[in-house]
């Protein structure tokens, strides 16, 4: 009896091992199926939200082709991004900082990018209301005294330094004899801004020191548009400065600056373009547009979002990139060569080393006084 129970025990527990064995053992997967795979990390999400509208084929342009690069380069499963385009006008504005607020209580992004001193309040009310949320700043002086602001990264651009040559180009052009659409008696070149404002102002001072730099009795006739977005003002206000006596213009107001390069066309004149390459955006005005001043913004973007990335960027500080660091370029390409000569080349590269050796400072209207700035207007009128 105690021979028979033992062994009863013995087969029940073998039964009970082989149980838990199978249990163990994953189900095989059913005949022409793969096991699921593991679900895939999150991608990298950036809010772009612009106080304007792609197609200005200029400033925020660059911003999303630098988005759109980073994107095509790592796959949209690593990084992706959206656009909100709000509008650049005065019916606009209103909508402006509710929108970013609605893009921080989403909590989806990692980054939300804005730009532009007309954002600057609303940015400083949502990075206090979304500690957590990381935002980047661009092309506007962020004031990080006045609190405490460790989620914003602030990136701006020495485009003083490239307005530089652009001055000195234009000066140069508007004597050139060989030039078909100049009257090298008259130095006069214009400059088209979009709104009076420092970083604008840093473009105008740069282009006025480069200018007197190879031409100091060169005069400067300057206007500002009152927003970014009205090229038909634009037009009408290069339009008299071409009819009194600029040979070569410089615009520096978005799309309003669009208008500029509608007027050179008109008057057989000559515009500098800007933030991206506009003689090769605009084909059919590229006769008159030497070359174009490009603040790389999108490059600028793509750098610290990639760095972000990789957990190298330091937010609660500003950056400053110029020449040296890939902010700042003047488009040297073949139309460049075609359109300008030799000896003008040839000048503007030596210029550019010398801002990047240092041995030319270039001036600088962020930090200086309404004053100091209406002084150097003055010495060019």
């Amino acid at each position: 009896m105690k021979k028979a129970l033992s062994l009863l025990l013995v087969v029940m527990m073998i039964f009970s091992l082989a149980a838990c064995a199978k249990q163990e053992t994953p189900a095989p997967a059913p005949s022409g199926e793969t096991p699921a795979a593991e679900t895939p990390a999150k991608p990298y999400k950036a809010a772009l939200l612009l106080n304007g509208t792609l197609g200005d084929k200029s400033f925020f342009d660059s911003a999303n082709e630098g988005l759109q690069k980073l994107k095509d380069e790592v796959g949209a499963d690593v990084f992706d991004f959206k656009v909100e385009q709000m509008g650049a006008t005065a019916a606009d504005e209103p909508k402006w900082t509710p929108t970013l607020l609605d893009y921080c209580e989403s909590g989806e992004y990692d980054v939300i990018i804005i730009g532009t001193w007309q954002m600057i309040e609303g940015l400083a009310d949502a990075a206090e209301q979304f500690p957590d949320q990381k935002f980047m700043f661009f092309d506007e002086t962020f004031d990080f005294t006045s609190g405490d602001y460790k989620n914003i990264y602030n990136v701006l651009y020495k485009q003083n330094e490239v307005s530089f040559l652009v001055g000195a180009a234009a000066a140069m052009m508007t004597t050139d004899e060989s030039l078909p659409m100049v009257n090298p008696a008259d130095k006069t070149i214009g400059f088209l801004g979009g709104m009076e404002n420092p970083i604008i102002n840093d473009f105008l001072l740069g282009y006025i020191q480069g200018a007197k730099y190879v031409e100091p009795d060169v005069k400067v006739a300057i206007a500002y548009v009152g927003n970014f977005y009205d090229s038909a003002v634009g037009k009408d206000l290069a339009l008299v400065q071409y009819q009194n006596g600029a040979d070569v213009g410089y615009n520096v107001a978005g799309a309003a600056g669009l208008g500029q390069i509608d007027a050179a066309a008109d008057a057989k004149k000559y515009a500098f373009g800007v933030d991206s390459d506009q003689a090769a955006l605009l084909p059919e005005k590229a006769e008159f547009i030497p070359t174009s001043a490009l603040k790389n913004v999108g490059n600028s973007l793509y750098r610290a979002i990639k760095l972000d990335m990789e957990g190298k960027l330091t937010y609660g500080v500003a950056e400053s990139l110029g020449f040296a660091e890939g902010g700042v370029n003047l488009v040297k390409d073949a139309h460049y060569e075609e359109m300008l000569s030799e000896e003008i080349r040839t000048k503007i590269d030596e210029l550019e080393a010398k801002i990047v050796s240092g041995e030319i400072v270039v001036d600088s209207a962020l930090g200086k006084t309404t004053e100091e700035i209406e002084a150097i207007k003055a010495s060019v009128k």
